[in-house]
């Protein structure tokens, strides 16, 4: 049944306090299932072929940074609040390696390069961002004061 389907016949309130929490951690737990699967195929890969880790690894770690600064900076100097600027940053710096899993898999198999590489990527991306955030929260004040109303 469609989202709004849904909402109308019971109520967002319901929809979100109810209906959503049934689905609480079954998505991660897909997540954390693909990526052991993933790991179990591609370990031997991985340890096999350090070079090409690096390979992957680094360009993917400048490009993210460079996105987070870009985004991050551009709304600093536009003078936006903080709380738009930090998740702008991070969002656009976000490779969405979860769907590139998932396609990855889909369209050339388990032991695939293309596998490989997504797996990196989600080594990487993870203490990536949560570097990102660290950074952030320790930028949060150089922003301009929010009235508190939310957005």
């Amino acid at each position: 049944m469609p989202r709004i389907k849904v909402i109308k016949r019971r109520g967002k309130e319901w929809f979100d306090g109810v209906f959503c929490k049934k689905f609480d951690g079954i998505t991660e737990g897909g997540l954390l299932l693909t990526l052991v699967i993933l790991f179990a195929f591609q370990g031997e890969v991985i340890l096999r072929n350090p070079l090409a880790i690096l390979l992957i690894a680094i360009p993917l770690t400048i490009q993210t940074f460079f996105i987070f600064f870009l985004g991050y900076g551009w709304a600093k100097a536009w003078k936006v609040p903080y709380e738009i600027a930090a998740p702008a940053g991070m969002i656009g710096a976000s490779n969405f390696f979860e769907l590139a899993v998932a396609v990855a898999i889909s369209l050339f198999g388990l032991s695939s390069g293309a596998a490989l590489a997504t797996v990196v990527g989600v080594l990487v991306e993870v203490p990536i961002m949560l570097t990102l955030v660290r950074i952030a929260r320790a930028t949060r004040g150089t922003f301009p004061a929010t009235t508190g109303q939310g957005i």
